[in-house]
């Protein structure tokens, strides 16, 4: 089979692979289309680990099962999450199954920019949803991120009638976006420096779309009575925007830090004002099961839509010129690989 395997961003290769071997409790499933991430070409994140087959956002068939596999059957269309916690452990039963030490172990054989991948049976049993029919292969590439995003939402406290930033407009930033606005925001202001994204910003339903190189929280308050937001969520790993969402949040109000910074990178804090003004800073990374369950649920529902995220489609013989696509970050939102083209 072939795989697109990365060894840098500027580097990704088509190379021939064997078909994998599924064992007991297993599945092989085809892979009709794969998201490339924004941590996909995060090289500082990713080069550590290179070469490997990347490819986390997928949905495809399953073509055969191994032996005790009772909950799916060849032909079901389906997603396949990389990652699963373990369910039992002390970060798993207080609720942080994305720091459990299975969730960052666990994985599908070789990766989603591949034709075919192994299903391990742990991911066999805690990370496998069966596609219903309304939802398309494409839309099913889209449960991982809004899982992600699904999460971060509830560990801020989102809920309806608050005011939301969301400082980037990037793939994840829109997400957070529309799903801010399901969830009832009153506003929402989103930033960028690129005039596309903020233009898709308002299409997905931003209040107000902000040049990250204003004022940013002078355009809050403007949006939002004179006052600052009450969820400030970082979509970008640009150290300035440490800066804007410390002076968008109001008092009593989150700061939720969705993306990374390059490593080694430091920003002044000013603790004192945070703690006097009873400021919140909290993380998200990945999504749990049932994150992914409630993100498929919105998919499925009609409630989220993800289809006219869709900007770029490649074949797997072309997935260079994606990830170039994805690193310019111009006019691209999600690109979406087909390894079988």
């Amino acid at each position: 089979m072939r795989v697109g395997v990365y060894y840098r961003n500027s580097d990704v290769r088509v190379e021939e692979r064997p078909v994998p071997v599924i064992g007991d409790g297993e599945l092989l499933v085809k892979v009709i289309a794969s998201g490339i991430c924004g941590s996909d070409v995060m090289e500082w994140y990713r080069i550590k680990k290179a070469p490997r087959v990347l490819g986390h956002e997928m949905a495809g068939d399953i073509v055969a099962i191994g032996k005790g596999v009772r909950d799916y059957k060849v032909g079901d269309r389906v997603f396949v999450s990389h990652h699963v916690p373990c369910d039992f452990c002390h970060y798993c039963n207080s609720g942080h199954q994305s720091v459990c030490e299975t969730l960052r172990s666990t994985n599908y054989e070789p990766g989603g920019f591949a034709e075919y991948l192994r299903v391990p049976q742990i991911n066999v049993e805690k990370g496998v949803l069966v596609l219903p029919p309304q939802v398309s292969y494409e839309d099913g590439v889209f449960i991982e991120p809004l899982g992600c995003v699904v999460r971060a939402q509830r560990v801020a406290g989102m809920r309806a009638g608050l005011c939301v930033v969301v400082l980037g407009s990037g793939m994840s930033g829109l997400l957070h976006i529309q799903l801010a606005r399901l969830r009832g925001a009153s506003v929402v202001v989103a930033t960028d420096l690129s005039d596309y994204r903020l233009l898709m910003a308002r299409t997905h339903g931003a209040t107000a779309a902000v040049s990250a190189k204003e004022d940013v929280p002078a355009k809050v308050m403007e949006a939002n009575g004179g006052r600052l937001a009450d969820i400030v969520i970082i979509c970008t790993g640009s150290p300035k925007a440490v800066e804007q969402a410390l002076g968008s949040v109001d008092r009593g109000g989150t700061v939720m830090f969705f993306a990374p910074t390059d490593p080694g990178v430091s920003t002044a804090v000013d603790i004192n004002k945070i703690w006097s003004n009873d400021i919140s800073i909290r993380t998200s990374y990945a999504a749990s099961p049932e994150d992914l369950k409630e993100s498929l649920d919105l998919i499925a529902s009609k409630r989220f839509k993800v289809s006219d995220l869709v900007t770029h489609r490649f074949g797997l013989s072309e997935i260079q010129k994606a990830f170039d696509v994805v690193c310019k970050a111009q006019d691209s939102l999600k690109v979406i690989i087909y390894p079988e083209k």
